[in-house]
């Protein structure tokens, strides 16, 4: 679908503004030049008329009043009577006149003599024959050809944008996840795209063959990393286990070895984090519908041994059920950093995960934070100073980013000494009946 604000409506908006302006100024201009001819050529040839008149009386008192074709003259001596004139001159003193159109709009000078009152008629049907071949025809052949000039450039205007509207279309069609590049290969181009729009083309399709690249290899890296990062981790937690279960350790090797596990633990959190952060689009995993507490519960087992040598219980209050269609994998990865990061800060006390209708919300009883600390909580590797929970302070970033990428709101609450609050709202979710 063509942009209506796109570029070709707004060249034609800007001839059409263009052609208003020139025939409106053309118009006035003739208008003008009407009113001229009207009121002072005329005028002029009449004052012109009336003491050539007066020249004529002094060298022959008895040389007649102009009468011609476009012009009549009447002469009132002094004191005579004003029969002679017609009834639409009567009355009219010395001066310019413009009779009403009633009274058939003739232009009438009126001049005082040596031999009396002089009325010279310039016939109205003269004066609009002149207004139109000196105004209107030429008003009209300005027009006509401002018109045709408009139009042609106009024409021109558009074949040359419309290798460049051409170009737009064929970008604004294109599946963000699946570009069509191969389309703007110089082969392909249509044979009127030339000149910056052929540059811009050949550039797109260059930048797009290195935009492919780099996503193929952002495939190949996160594939890789999923198996080459998650099997040695696998092999560690899998001997830490194995060596926890022996038995055998003394006091400060069962300490080191636990630290391994919680270390492993938070490793395979990470690189599940930054596996779904690492994809463009797809992320990898497939939806499907799960009920959220069960995610929830399964975190809450993961992280209990964080809690094993403090006075904190962790509890669930589940308040309502409902189902999310989704990567639970997600979901799994959010809770469980916003988990982690309240057993981390919790010393002594409580962490609650409560379960709403469409929100999980984590409380806890740990330090909290200032409104300065707050407001930085979710910039990367920030920590909170004083921590004793440890960490490396992208636990909350990490959350953040899912919660853009997903669109699940994430909302912090805390106050220094009491404690923190974490919502994670789900707009998506259904409720179980």
């Amino acid at each position: 679908m063509t942009d209506p604000g796109g570029l070709r409506r707004k060249i034609w908006i800007a001839f059409i503004l263009q052609v208003a302006a020139i025939s409106f100024a053309t118009v006035l201009g003739v208008y003008g030049a009407s009113a001229v001819l009207k009121h002072t050529l005329i005028q002029r040839a009449l004052t012109d008329e009336a003491a050539h008149y007066w020249q004529r009386v002094a060298s022959n008192p008895a040389a007649e009043v102009p009468d011609t074709y476009n012009m009549q003259g009447y002469l009132v001596p002094p004191g005579g009577a004003s029969d002679i004139l017609p009834e639409s001159l009567v009355g009219l003193g010395p001066g310019y006149h413009s009779l009403p159109r009633a009274l058939d709009g003739s232009l009438v000078y009126v001049d005082d003599g040596p031999t009396g009152r002089l009325f010279l008629v310039f016939k109205q049907t003269q004066v609009d024959a002149l207004a139109f071949y000196f105004g209107m025809v030429p008003l009209v052949v300005v027009l006509v050809v401002i018109y045709v000039i408009a139009w042609v450039t106009y024409r021109v205007s558009k074949r040359a944008v419309s290798p460049l509207i051409w170009l737009a279309n064929e970008v604004q069609h294109w599946d963000p996840k699946r570009p069509e590049f191969g389309k703007l290969h110089p082969e392909n181009l249509p044979v009127d795209v030339e000149g910056e729009t052929l540059i811009l083309a050949r550039s797109l399709h260059d930048f797009g063959d290195r935009l492919e690249a780099f996503v193929q290899r952002e495939r190949d890296f996160t594939r890789d990393a999923s198996h080459e990062l998650r099997t040695p981790i696998t092999v560690i937690r899998m001997a830490t286990e194995l060596l926890l279960a022996d038995g055998g350790l003394d006091k400060h090797a069962d300490r080191s070895v636990r630290r391994i596990q919680k270390a492993i633990q938070d490793m395979e959190v990470l690189i599940e984090a930054f596996l779904i952060l690492a994809r463009e689009g797809d992320v990898g995993l497939p939806d499907e519908d799960f009920e959220v507490a069960d995610v929830i519960h399964d975190e809450v087992d993961k992280v209990r041994p964080l809690l094993a040598s403090k006075p904190v219980t962790l509890e669930i209050d589940e308040q309502a059920r409902f189902w999310l269609h989704a990567p639970s994998r997600v979901v799994s990865v959010l809770v469980g950093n916003l988990l982690r990061n309240a057993c981390n800060h919790t010393s002594e006390g409580r962490v609650v995960v409560r379960v709403l209708k469409d929100e999980v919300v984590i409380e806890d009883s740990g330090e909290g934070m200032t409104e300065v600390e707050l407001a930085r909580a979710f910039e990367p590797f920030y920590r909170v100073s004083g921590n004793p929970g440890g960490g490396h302070g992208i636990g909350l970033s990490i959350v953040s980013r899912l919660s853009e990428r997903f669109g699940w709101p994430v909302n912090l609450e805390s106050e220094k000494g009491v404690g923190t609050r974490a919502h994670v709202r789900f707009p998506q979710a259904r409720p179980i009946a």
